[in-house]
């Protein structure tokens, strides 16, 4: 099929998009929001002919259409969708489109279009999926035979209607991953480019663009994320004719693709979503990830994690105290972290030489492994197989291997260097080295760690840009060993949260979202982090009473209540825990495994309340039956006492008994009234616990509570 002249219609959870695919050029997107309803042939004819716009003074006599990849040869001056040259020449795309293909029942569009000119021709699939996400990307295709074409760059886009009117991304830094930034959508380009050869604890992993003070349930959002792993930009554009864009892609280094004659260049899935309110639009990136076939289907298990107990301090007798104590209070899987490998006593040297370290290790980590799992636990291991220490024998032995540009090494991050995957060798040591490890020890479980960002990021001997082949390496090493050992679990860990996409969630499990496990942090990552991720997916950890990051000081309740709503976890020496914080975290545990799975399977609700030191969120049973809210000060109340707060997503016409929750049923304020519906609960019906709400109890600062809701 070459054309179809009436729009095309898809309608998915609440969500329209509506296509106007009528050759010659690419598909352009008339609607993107709001359920439009069963529309008639008619009606779609004439949504299109409504969409047409007035020609204005000193502009070009033509009507210029955007396409989902924009081409300046139609006359749009924004931001081109491709941008490459030819040694100069076909510098702008004009493409034809070839072949259409739609598979209506599916929502997928494959089209084929083709610039004779230019030499190129591309392949572009857009699709629907059943939560309402969008999610589109283009291969290029050199049809030249006689010349090279270099890749600038890819930038696909959606559009937002004129009332998006503010912007929010995010920002961020190591310890403090994810943190919200609002402004205006003026005319103009806010771009946000990453270099830093992985994700970023910086990045934007969601752009979003809504109307004037769009809230988590409130307000018209739309959003877009690009799933890459490596350097990337987002960009949101609006122009003086009214035109607004959101988009992104793949950001490439000078020279970084050059495809000769028949070669090719994939672009990564850029992903949109539409909501009524944040939440709905993240809902739909949860639905999504969890019908996915690789989903996680068993219960999150319970893990403790070596490094904030014993860092490098690795000691046989000292680890297998530590898994008798986890084991007695409900841990479900032991990870060993960074430390067990040669020469690895400090962070200066051995990354690079993946064997067990025969001086710490004599008899291999068999004696751990045994002792951890015949206490019921699984065993879990750290990596950090991209990177290396020239302080190691195989940096020794391989200089060339580490990625460099220019006859220079690049300045080191954490006293380690960056290996290059582009080499076939030194992929296929790690190959050998990670399914040697994986084979001999029975590891369910692996935490896959990125200590520093790619700076010079250079394939030698030429020293050309490597990043793009970088990332394609590390998908292709990842698949590999999920193919040879599909049993194993993979944790994308990189300083803490800096590799947060669905790049790398095509091939790992969960996210280690911060190297911070202060609650108080914790609460504003993981808050943010959810608006791509379910809770399932972000690894949440009760750290020890002072953090050793932040030097705060945190109650066991406020920790352990932070963590719950994630991938429960502990990093934290227990061994040395008071008999009375063992028994709490004990309760705590047996919380977690009893709401689990409602935690990991329900709708994530994040409630817009008035004072900003008292945050409400929660998690509500896809049949509305139950919810599990928790009501969190992260600072001093704005008044005192805190007043009512509103708990989302319930059924408006059910009833439902509200009741406190243990162990977080305590509610520690400056008061000594107790709050009266608190002791024995109360019934009300989901209208008015959304409407009208419930009295919050006074609670100190950096303090929560939880609260059980169950239809009656």
């Amino acid at each position: 099929m070459l054309s179809i002249e009436v729009p095309v219609h898809w309608r998915a959870d609440g969500v329209s998009l509506v296509l106007d695919c009528a050759g010659p050029l690419l598909p352009r997107v008339l609607h993107w929001g709001a359920d439009l309803g069963a529309c008639s042939e008619a009606e779609l004819a004439g949504l299109a002919l409504a969409a047409i716009p007035q020609q204005v003074s000193n502009n070009i006599d033509e009507v210029v259409p955007v396409s989902v990849l924009p081409e300046q040869s139609v006359g749009w001056l924004g931001t081109p969708g491709l941008t490459g040259h030819r040694d100069g020449a076909a510098f702008s795309t004009a493409f034809t489109l070839e072949q259409l293909a739609l598979e209506g029942d599916r929502h997928r569009l494959d089209a084929t279009a083709r610039d004779a000119a230019a030499g190129l021709s591309l392949r572009l699939e857009l699709e629907m999926t059943a939560s309402g996400l969008l999610r589109q990307r283009v291969t290029l295709t050199n049809d030249d035979p006689g010349s090279t074409f270099t890749l600038d760059g890819v930038l696909l886009t959606l559009p937002v209607p004129t009332e998006a009117a503010e912007l929010l991304d995010f920002t961020g830094r190591h310890l403090r991953e994810r943190t919200p930034q609002r402004m205006p959508f003026t005319v103009g380009t806010r771009l946000r480019d990453n270099r830093r050869g992985r994700t970023g604890a910086d990045a934007s992993i969601v752009l979003a663009a809504g109307t004037a003070g769009f809230g988590f349930a409130t307000g018209e959002v739309w959003g877009v994320h690009v799933a890459w792993s490596g350097n990337h930009r987002t960009l949101a554009e609006r122009t003086s004719t009214g035109v607004s864009l959101l988009g992104g892609g793949e950001l490439l280094l000078a020279g970084e693709v050059r495809l000769a004659p028949g070669e090719k260049y994939q672009s990564p899935w850029l992903y949109g979503s539409y909501g009524h309110g944040l939440d709905e639009l993240s809902g739909r990136f949860h639905r999504y990830l969890r019908g996915r076939p690789q989903h996680p289907r068993s219960p999150r298990p319970v893990i403790i994690n070596t490094w904030e107990a014993v860092y490098f301090n690795h000691d046989l007798a000292k680890l297998t105290a530590l898994a008798d104590v986890a084991a007695a209070a409900g841990v479900e899987r032991f990870v060993l972290d960074d430390g067990w490998f040669r020469h690895r006593r400090d962070d200066h040297a051995g990354l690079g030489d993946w064997y067990v370290d025969e001086t710490v290790w004599p008899k291999g980590l068999h004696p751990l492994v045994d002792h951890v799992r015949e206490r019921g636990m699984q065993f879990g291991l750290w990596v950090e197989p991209e990177m290396v220490n020239p302080d190691s024998d195989l940096a020794r032995a391989h200089p060339e291997w580490i990625m460099a540009t220019g006859g220079r090494l690049p300045p080191e991050s954490r006293h380690q260097q960056v290996l290059d995957l582009g080499h076939d060798e030194a992929y296929a040591y790690l190959l050998e080295r990670l399914d040697a490890l994986l084979s001999e020890y029975a590891i369910g479980y692996l935490k896959w760690d990125h200590n520093r960002d790619l700076i010079d990021a250079g394939h030698s001997p030429r020293g050309e840009a490597g990043v793009h082949v970088q990332t394609l390496r590390l998908y292709r090493l990842l698949d590999e060993l999920r193919a040879r050992h599909p049993g194993v679990e993979i944790e994308s860990c990189s300083s803490g949260g800096s590799r947060v996409d669905l790049g790398v969630l095509e091939r790992t499990d969960r996210v280690w979202s911060s190297d911070c496990n202060d609650a108080l942090e914790r609460q504003l990552i993981q808050r943010w982090t959810g608006t791509l991720l379910p809770p399932e997916m972000i690894g949440a950890h009760v750290g020890p009473t002072v953090s050793h990051t932040t030097g705060r000081v945190h109650t066991l309740d406020y920790r352990a209540g932070t963590a719950l709503f994630g991938h429960f976890g502990i990093e934290w020496d227990i061994t040395e825990a008071s008999p009375a914080d063992r028994d709490r975290l004990a309760a705590w545990i047996r919380l977690y495994k009893d709401i689990r799975g409602l935690l990991h399977s329900g709708t994530v609700v994040r409630a817009d309340h008035p004072d900003p030191a008292l945050w409400v969120h929660g998690v509500v049973a896809t049949d509305r039956s139950a919810a599990i809210y928790a009501l969190t000060t992260v600072a001093t109340g704005v008044w005192s006492p805190p007043g009512r707060v509103r708990l989302p997503g319930l059924d408006p016409d059910a009833t439902y008994r509200i009741e406190p929750l243990a162990p977080a049923d305590e509610a520690q304020g400056a008061t000594q009234y107790p709050l009266p519906w608190w002791a024995g609960g109360a019934e009300l019906s989901g209208r008015m616990l959304a409407v009208t709400g419930v009295q919050a109890p006074v609670l100190f600062p950096e303090r929560l509570v939880l609260i059980r809701v169950t239809r009656q």
